[in-house]
């Protein structure tokens, strides 16, 4: 493991940001009985032939490969559900083209999600997805989750992007139905076979967190590049994505929501409204 010393482009001091996180909490919350983080229930009971109306992210791909028809699963009466924060920590997440990082704002984001998720009961865990190791199984402790967020906040620019691995190892050590919620820039390419595959027996979101400079906004003509996690060369020029439409309807199509969020457009509004509608739409954002 790589120590961590400079903290993230965030304009925050501790006291600031922890102020802020409890407001994004609020925010996730306000005006909702019901948690946001309510999921289609722990235990699976049965699958079934599919039928008009039926959520695609309940398909049960398994049996519907083998028997040619599409079914899907059904669980237990809705419950409140673990929630794992997949926080990516790499090298592309820090460097920003504005006052706040990308990485910036998914510390905030998990801070934020994480208070108002134990502020409903639902246990929350949490695992990076570059080089650094920090794993916290989940909990309903606020004060571990304010420990591993100043953790978070410290940063190196040379960590590299595990999140295809990182998910694979952890899909079969989580023994119950959870909801993975992935923060990321999602430059690593085995990142969304990954969440898919995870989708096959878990909920799961997605937030895709894009700085301007990565639309082009910022101009440039064309060039040759060398990935700065993931050592892939690709040639590239101020309109490449790393993240193209085709990509967003694969995840819709695994079952998976996906929220993305440019870093120079309001993102706190935005996710509220996609956490509290997501439960009964399965809409992508």
């Amino acid at each position: 493991m790589r120590s961590t010393g400079q903290l993230t482009n965030d304009p925050l001091d501790a006291r600031q940001f922890e102020i802020a996180v409890r407001r994004l909490s609020n925010a996730l919350t306000y005006g909702q009985e019901s948690s946001p983080f309510l999921g289609a229930g722990i235990e699976y009971v049965q699958s079934r032939l599919y039928q008009p109306g039926d959520p695609v992210k309940f398909i049960d791909w398994r049996i519907t490969g083998r028997t040619g028809k599409f079914h899907v699963k059904e669980y237990e009466a809705p419950k409140q559900m673990p929630v794992y924060l997949l926080v990516d920590t790499s090298a592309s997440m820090c460097v920003s083209s504005l006052p706040m990082s990308k990485y910036a704002w998914a510390v905030q984001l998990a801070g934020g999600i994480a208070l108002a998720a134990v502020e409903h009961m639902n246990p929350v865990g949490l695992m990076t997805v570059g080089d650094r190791e920090l794993h916290q199984t989940p909990s309903l402790g606020r004060g571990s989750i304010l420990q591993w967020l100043h953790q978070l906040r410290k940063f190196q620019f040379v960590e590299t992007t595990t999140l295809g691995q990182r998910i694979r190892e952890l899909i079969p050590r989580v023994e119950q139905r959870c909801l993975f919620i992935v923060i990321s820039d999602l430059h690593e390419p085995d990142a969304l076979p990954a969440i898919k595959l995870m989708a096959q027996d878990h909920d799961c979101a997605v937030l895709h967190l894009e700085d301007p400079a990565e639309r082009g906004k910022t101009g440039g003509g064309i060039f040759r590049a060398v990935e700065a996690e993931t050592g892939r060369e690709f040639v590239a020029h101020g309109h490449s994505k790393f993240f193209s439409d085709e990509d967003t309807h694969s995840l819709a199509r695994a079952g998976v929501d996906y929220l993305h969020l440019p870093t120079d457009e309001p993102i706190v509004s935005r996710l509220s409204h996609f956490l509290k509608n997501r439960k009964s739409t399965g809409r992508t954002g």
